[in-house]
């Protein structure tokens, strides 16, 4: 009876299941997963020499973007300085991101285009994208563009990266561009507007810096080749590149 005893005695002093539970509220509990934290990224992907018999660049292509895993703000930019007369175009893009399934983000900002040189110009536009990172790696950048004057054009680019080692990598790249109007000031046709392919071959002292040679080759098409040939420019043109790549 006094073993019995001792038992009941026990169990009336445990304190109740639903007590201990009581305990664990909000207060109480760890930290959560930092799931929300802010992150931020540059790459200059290209910052390079363009070179062949006819003439010479400088260009350049480059984002960044700031935001979580669900969203992001990105700054895009790219041009080309010509190195004999200073002549030459920028682009630069501000875009908000929303992740919408794995790997793949939708993005709507505005761009603007500027010319330089001679004659300067510029105009803005409205963007919608999609951009991501498709079956066997390839990275997938697409974009509809509406102008402040209602042209409408579209640009599709795909780039894959091929480590040969550890450090050696190849990059070949793929874009073109496509045009619903014609607008003369910027030598612009309707349709097919170029392509352009290029192939890079970088070693990797890190993952922040890379040296690389590479070729490039841009045709232009039906209107916008027009234009190319009645102020004297190529539209078929092969250039040999060299540059450096930059990760912060």
């Amino acid at each position: 009876m006094a073993e019995e005893k001792q038992i009941g005695d026990r169990l009336t002093n445990l304190t109740p299941t639903w007590e201990i539970a009581n305990e664990y509220n909000q207060e109480n509990l760890p930290s959560p997963i930092k799931d929300n934290q802010i992150f931020w990224l540059l790459l200059i992907e290209e910052l390079e020499y363009r070179v062949n018999d006819a003439d010479s660049s400088f260009n350049w292509d480059a984002h960044g973007w700031v935001g979580g895993d669900y969203r992001r703000l990105w700054l895009k930019t790219d041009g080309e300085v010509n190195t004999e007369d200073g002549e030459g175009d920028a682009e630069v893009q501000l875009l908000y991101s929303q992740l919408v399934w794995s790997f793949w983000e939708w993005q709507a900002g505005v761009r603007y285009d500027r010319t330089f040189g001679s004659e300067s110009d510029g105009r803005a536009f409205a963007v919608f994208g999609l951009q991501g990172l498709a079956p066997y790696f390839f990275e997938v950048d697409a974009a509809l563009f509406v102008s402040e004057d209602g042209d409408i054009s579209a640009r599709l680019s795909v780039e894959y990266e091929l480590l040969l080692t550890q450090r050696l990598v190849l990059q070949p790249e793929f874009e073109v561009n496509v045009a619903a109007q014609e607008v003369e000031e910027f030598e612009i046709g309707t349709g097919f507007n170029d392509i352009e392919l290029e192939m890079r071959l970088r070693y990797e002292f890190s993952r922040r810096f890379a040296p690389y040679i590479g070729i490039s080759w841009e045709r232009k098409f039906a209107g916008t080749a027009d234009f190319a040939r009645e102020e004297g420019e190529s539209v078929d043109e092969v250039k040999f590149v060299g540059g450096f790549r930059f990760m912060f």
